[in-house]
């Protein structure tokens, strides 16, 4: 068992159930989340937070990077509250709200999914890809399934997707994994790009448009400057700052918090949706 003490202010709860990730279970304040090529056990325990994984291999590392705890996220909230001192109480809202840094083809299949789509039902697509072409995972005396390999979901049909309560969806995917597998989509050129060029280069796919693109570039790459604008941050700055329209709430957005921009917009979301 490995204890990995708090940094920053962690805020274990709200970074799992803050919508960036689909494939977690909570019990009794435990969070069993799979990623990769593990899965997870976390649980506070006064300052500290007990990992246990089906996996020990490097865990320490996977554990920070995954929940990007190496980032002085402090620095970030004192710059972003100079730059807007209205967003204050959003950030000190969202304090310890991090986001994760996930692994950018599953993070690409499950945005595509996301799309006109109800968290549910986006999970429960994910476990049924994830069960049916997924590698099987003992951990504690129970069955987990790790998220299927570029591989094996290449040797599926558009019925076989449909088959796993995709949708409308289903053409989306295969002709994704096709571009993926004809190089005309490669994930490890978005690294060198910046948040503009990226968003520019995965639009050109069908079923990526601005909102699936800027959660893909947002969560698993880690492009803070790009940003999708949903409800939520539309009542927002409607609310406290009587602007309408993405266009302007972006303008607005990028003019204030630039590079910071999607954190910004991160807090705005967590703010509205989950203060009572």
């Amino acid at each position: 068992m490995y204890v990995l003490k708090i940094k920053n202010n962690f805020d274990l709860k709200s970074t799992i159930t803050c919508g960036q990730i689909f494939r977690f279970i909570e019990e009794d304040n435990n969070f069993i989340v799979i990623i990769k090529d593990r899965v997870l056990s976390l649980k506070e325990d006064g300052d500290y937070i007990i990992v246990e994984s089906s996996n020990e291999d490097d865990l320490e590392n996977v554990v920070l990077d995954y929940f990007d705890l190496n980032r002085d996220y402090e620095k970030i909230e004192k710059e972003i509250i100079e730059k807007d001192n209205k967003i204050k109480d959003a950030i000190v809202f969202s304090k310890g709200l991090k986001m994760i840094h996930q692994e950018p083809f599953e993070t690409l299949i499950a945005y595509i999914i996301s799309q006109n789509n109800r968290v549910p039902s986006i999970a429960n697509a994910l476990n049924l890809l994830s069960l049916n072409y997924g590698e099987k995972v003992i951990f504690k005396d129970k069955e987990y399934y790790l998220f299927p390999s570029l591989e094996k979901l290449s040797k599926l049909s558009i019925e076989d997707f449909r088959n796993c309560k995709v949708g409308f969806r289903d053409k989306y995917l295969y002709e994704i994994i096709e571009s993926i597998n004809n190089k005309k989509l490669e994930l490890d050129k978005i690294y060198d790009m910046n948040g503009e060029e990226a968003l520019k280069y995965l639009i050109e796919f069908k079923g990526i448009g601005m909102k699936v693109a800027s959660c893909i570039l947002l969560f698993a790459y880690q492009k803070f400057d790009v940003y999708p604008v949903d409800t939520w941050v539309k009542k927002f700055m409607k609310e406290d700052y009587n602007i309408e329209g993405e266009q302007n709430i972006r303008k607005f957005t990028n003019d204030t918090y630039k590079e910071y921009s999607g954190l910004a917009i991160q807090y705005m979301f967590n703010y509205k949706r989950n203060k009572k």
